[in-house]
């Protein structure tokens, strides 16, 4: 598996004062309730045979699905005093601050780019001649650009957007300036994205060229808004024997056998898979579903290596060769495992997965369907009126990118960020092989 980056950057103090107010602004810049505090970003399903209908009565964009850390990209900017701060959100909605970075305004790049959250994903490229690696952020959708909200846009605005306000300023001022790209952590991309119908050249120029680990593929609904949390619009796809599920990991332990009362940890223990099933006041709540299955050898690694791994959250996929299931990689970027619901339907998608051969064959007809859409007469469509935002949404009907509609009379004024002094430190890696107890569980400890 190709190694997944760390997120860089300070973690803003959970709880704080500054978190608070960072997830109540966003929450406001994507007109979503103040007391909003999940991840804001869209989540996709996963791809089945019922689908590939979908793919020949709307126009889909695809791009390959990178092996890396999902993130959102927030710009936030003081007008008061023309400053930003930059910080990323992983998938269990914590921020991390960033130093280094500046982005300048599209139409005045003397002055700065205003509020923006950039959806996109931190790989590790691993250059094949000399192996060096580097980091970078492929950005591939938006929700906020300049104050503007462009959720309610549909994808090709929304990605014009993304590429004309956020990365070409940007992009400039790095040829320009080339000594301010020394300061930043990572580098910065916008991802490429082709029509539908178009993934034979992903299957056989892209993947094959990218310096990054590849997890199939990403279908997006063109003309769908942005929608934050689980959206049927946007479509994973993996080949059935690569779909993959997150479960909590559990182990117990059998007893001594001179000591019932006491775990044996030399012992192997028993590798439990749980499933996420919601939160009961306010705490994670599992249940049993499965097994993992480790080889002997794999858990001799794994105690040599003084992890812990009970209590974390694991990727894995089936097997059909032996009919179980095998480790992945751990996903510490994820605060819980796959719903119960979402499971169900990755099962549902390995029963009823779409080979890579199957995918190929139809793009024929996707790109027919796609092209008679095209030749048909253009029907004025009424603007529908956008969903209720902040007070810097953006109001006005669909209009070209190039040419945006002022979605307010005059500036818009937020509160400014409060002063707090923060401290802040690394995340310590246990040097536990198991957590602490020990609480007997169906005759076996953990």
């Amino acid at each position: 598996m190709p190694r997944v980056p760390d997120i860089p950057g300070k973690p803003v103090q959970r709880h704080s004062e500054q978190e608070l107010w960072l997830k109540s602004h966003v929450a406001r810049l994507c007109g979503l309730g103040l007391d909003h505090d999940r991840f804001p970003g869209s989540q996709p399903v996963s791809f089945g045979m019922k689908d590939l209908g979908k793919l020949e009565a709307q126009d889909y964009w695809v791009c390959e699905k990178s092996d890396g850390v999902r993130v959102l990209f927030l710009v936030q900017t003081d007008l008061s005093s023309n400053t930003q701060t930059i910080y990323l959100i992983d998938r269990r909605n914590i921020y991390y601050e960033l130093a280094g970075f500046f982005f300048p305004h599209h139409a005045d790049p003397r002055g700065p780019l205003k509020d923006t959250l950039v959806d996109g994903e931190l790989v590790i490229d691993t250059d094949p001649r000399t192996a060096k690696e580097t980091l970078r952020f492929l950005a591939f959708d938006c929700l906020v650009v300049d104050e503007q909200n462009v959720m309610s846009r549909p994808l090709d605005k929304r990605y014009g957007r993304l590429k004309d306000y956020f990365y070409k300023p940007y992009s400039k001022m790095i040829v320009d300036l080339p000594h301010m790209a020394a300061r930043q952590p990572f580098e910065i991309k916008v991802k490429e994205i082709n029509a539908s119908y178009g993934i034979e050249k992903i299957f056989n120029v892209d993947i094959p060229a990218l310096q990054h680990g590849n997890d199939g593929l990403i279908y997006t609904c063109v003309n769908a808004p942005y929608k934050a949390g689980t959206d049927e619009n946007v479509l994973k796809w993996k080949p059935p024997s690569e779909n993959s599920i997150d479960f909590k990991l559990v182990l117990r332990f059998p007893p001594l056998s001179s000591n019932p009362n006491k775990p044996d940890y030399r012992s192997k223990p028993f590798f439990g898979l749980q499933i996420y099933c919601g939160d009961e006041r306010g705490t994670p709540k599992y249940e049993p579903y499965d097994e993992l299955y480790v080889e002997d050898e794999e858990w001799e690694k794994m105690k040599l290596s003084e992890e812990q791994f009970d209590d974390r959250i694991v990727e894995v996929h089936w097997n059909p060769d032996i009919s179980r299931w095998r480790l992945m990689r751990f996903r510490d970027d994820k605060q819980n495992g796959n719903y119960r619901t979402v499971v169900e339907n990755i099962i549902q998608s390995i029963l009823d997965g779409v080979e890579k051969e199957t995918l190929l064959v139809r793009s024929n007809s996707i790109r027919s369907a796609w092209k008679a859409r095209l030749a048909q007469p253009q029907q004025p469509t009424p603007a529908a009126a956008p969903p209720s935002r902040g007070p810097s949404a953006f109001r006005s009907p669909v209009t070209d990118s190039a040419h945006p509609r002022p979605s307010h009379s005059g500036p818009v004024v937020h509160p400014p960020p409060p002063e707090v002094s923060l401290r802040y430190g690394p995340i310590a890696t246990s040097r536990w092989s198991r957590v602490a107890g020990p609480s007997m569980v169906a005759g076996m400890y953990r």
